[in-house]
């Protein structure tokens, strides 16, 4: 049965940890729906966001295997916690004189904000839920959405969170870059 999955990973903040991870789920075939990628609570890491389809077991076979990319701190699937997600979209809408009004009102139906306005358009940002986005913009679909610009999915787990990392923790257990630590080829070690 092929479900919506939220996978959070924590991972240092290198160039290419992103390519490395994507191609772990790339290789098993799986679509990924939604990406968020951003700075973290702890410095030097940074949170990845994963929403994509696929049967569980096949979601926690990949996930064990992305602990072996060496830049990988900490994965979480949300699945099955109890989260809080918000996304946020940002809609180019048609916009006269005779329905700027109509936009305005809807807007505000869904505690948006118009963020930019010209003579005939205006740029709505909506923030919330991803029914409430879709809600939005299928409301604004009639007036004409030029350009539509989603995040996707962040989330965290409500309460004490586990994709976090413990005081003290990221102190006890060393990351090592990939290569460190590990014989050289033709050496004597």
């Amino acid at each position: 049965m092929k479900t919506k999955h939220t996978i959070v990973a924590l991972v240092q903040n290198k160039p290419g940890v992103l390519n490395r991870i994507v191609s772990k789920w790339r290789q098993r075939g799986f679509n990924i729906e939604s990406l968020a990628v951003g700075h973290s609570e702890v410095p030097g890491l940074s949170r990845m966001t994963f929403v994509l389809g696929g049967p569980a077991a096949d979601v926690e076979q990949v996930a064990k295997q992305l602990y072996k990319v060496v830049d990988v701190v900490r994965i979480s699937d949300l699945s099955e916690e109890e989260i809080v997600t918000r996304e946020l979209a940002l809609m180019k809408v048609n916009a006269t004189d005779q329905n700027r009004s109509a936009i305005i009102e809807i807007v505000d139906i869904f505690h948006g904000e118009i963020v930019d306005v010209s003579p005939d358009c205006v740029v709505v940002e909506v923030t919330g839920t991803e029914d409430k986005v879709d809600a939005a913009f299928e409301m604004l679909k009639p007036y004409g959405i030029r350009e539509l610009a989603r995040t996707g999915r962040v989330a965290v787990t409500r309460g004490r969170s586990p994709t976090t990392l413990e005081a003290g923790e990221g102190a006890e257990r060393r990351y090592r870059p990939a290569g460190q630590g590990k014989p050289r080829v033709g050496s004597l070690l």
